[in-house]
């Protein structure tokens, strides 16, 4: 796995620096004190992973991890508390609040390479869907959400959207365990989702209802997902 560290500290390099030497599956391949240079550096360089500093000079960290690629994956470091519900909307794996030990940056890593290897499982999932005369072979992390329509399910997928005649118990059969069903006519892939309330979530550009039946078990499968 490579990764760099950006962080305007030269002190906070070095420590971070001296971590990663305990961990010999990951590289580290640059170190940057200003994040322009960093995202220049990322738009030649494939990079796994990047811990990340909050408050820099030029662009913030908050700013550049908006700027990444979804398979970079993403460690917060900062002095500052106040900006962890912000990184955990952009879906970063960990926030670290400096003075860091080396135990809790080691937790942090290990749900990297934990991700790394879920995320690596989850490539290789496919599942066939019928719909009229034709039979779809969608690898699972295209779907973003399926909505019932009377007899039919509709798969929005990312480029396009199936639709299959067939119940939720028959979709969710053959969906893997990162989908949910939020709402009687709502299944979600959770790997997708933008930002969540208490009542609904954002995939895309929509807006997917939670109703009272299903809240209680998809906020605490959110709170797992952050908690990771």
């Amino acid at each position: 796995m490579r990764a760099i560290i950006v962080d305007d500290e030269p002190k906070a390099i070095e420590l971070l620096k001296s971590y990663l030497d305990h961990f010999n599956s990951i590289e580290l391949i640059a170190t940057f004190r200003n994040g322009l240079k960093a995202f220049e550096f990322l738009s030649k360089e494939p990079i796994d992973l990047i811990l990340l500093d909050i408050n820099m000079p030029h662009i913030s960290g908050i700013s550049l991890s908006k700027m990444l690629p979804d398979t970079i994956k993403v460690i917060f470091t900062t002095a500052y508390s106040e900006y962890a519900v912000e990184s955990y909307e952009i879906q970063a794996v960990d926030y670290l609040v400096k003075p860091i030990s080396l135990e809790r940056f080691t937790k942090s890593i290990s749900r990297v390479l934990s991700t790394k290897s879920q995320t690596t499982e989850k490539e290789n999932q496919f599942l066939l869907v019928k719909s009229g005369f034709e039979t779809f072979r969608l690898e699972s992390n295209s779907i973003l959400y399926l909505e019932k329509d009377g007899n039919y399910m509709i798969y929005q997928c990312v480029n396009q959207k199936i639709l299959a005649r067939e119940t939720i118990h028959e979709a969710f059969e053959k969906l893997p365990e990162n989908f949910i069903q939020t709402h009687k006519s709502f299944i979600v892939n959770l790997e997708n989702i933008l930002s969540f309330t208490a009542n609904e979530m954002t995939i895309g550009k929509e807006k997917i209802p939670i109703s009272d039946t299903y809240k209680n078990e998809v906020l605490k499968r959110l709170e797992n997902i952050i908690s990771r």
